[in-house]
């Protein structure tokens, strides 16, 4: 599993500094380069990067080590979020805020990340996808806020009807949006396990409204 994390930005690197950062992260057996069409779905005045995740996948590129019902060695996760936040360490001590969104597994890696680190993060969104079940990692986060305002902002979007992500992890997802995010929640019937037009579009209005008038 490779330690350095690729990066594709929306920007030349003269231009970041200042911006709002919005971080991509792609599912298993991806790769960047695919997160990278959602960068027009960014704030115009906000910097978009996309990383790949250092498990190798058949040539495609994975987080960590995922079978058919997502179950998962909480060891690497806990490595492949331990490699992001060494690549924020390295590279984002210069923007305004940072967010995240990912697609399938990258999900899974963003919430993670956001669990981890509550207070560092402005919001998180998930793409067809899931928040990990895991006992270790709900007693390493901190207790919901009584006052749902004060809530991390979510926003989740999928299709009902997408046979990757199985019922279990759906319900746990949902339950677990609900207890500790503010949760936007939208479906899109016949997506499937991907990102439609529509669904780009109320990504581009969820990040607007909380980084585009920071």
């Amino acid at each position: 599993m490779s330690t350095e994390l690729k990066a594709i930005y929306s920007r030349p690197k003269d231009q970041r500094s200042g911006t709002d950062l919005v971080m991509f992260f792609h599912g298993y057996g991806s790769s960047e380069q695919r997160m990278a069409e959602l960068f027009d779905a960014v704030p115009a005045g906000a910097t978009a990067v996309a990383l790949r995740g250092g498990l190798d996948v058949g040539g495609d590129h994975g987080w960590f080590l995922l079978d058919y019902f997502l179950t998962h060695d909480f060891t690497e996760v806990l490595s492949a979020t331990q490699r992001v936040y060494d690549w924020i360490d390295a590279n984002a001590q210069d923007f305004k805020s940072i967010s995240l969104v990912g697609f399938s597994q990258g999900m899974a890696m963003a919430s993670t990340i956001q669990r981890l680190r509550p207070q560092r993060f402005t919001c998180v969104a998930g793409l067809s996808g899931f928040v990990l079940s895991n006992e270790l990692l709900a007693m390493s986060e901190d207790a919901p806020h009584e006052d749902p305002a004060q809530r991390p902002p979510y926003f989740w979007g999928r299709d009902v009807e997408d046979v990757v992500i199985n019922p279990d992890a759906v319900e746990h997802t949902s339950d677990w949006l609900e207890a500790h995010t503010r949760l936007t929640s939208r479906t899109y019937p016949e997506m499937g396990h991907r990102i439609s037009l529509e669904e780009k579009v109320d990504l581009r209005v969820f990040l607007s409204h909380y980084i585009g008038s920071r």
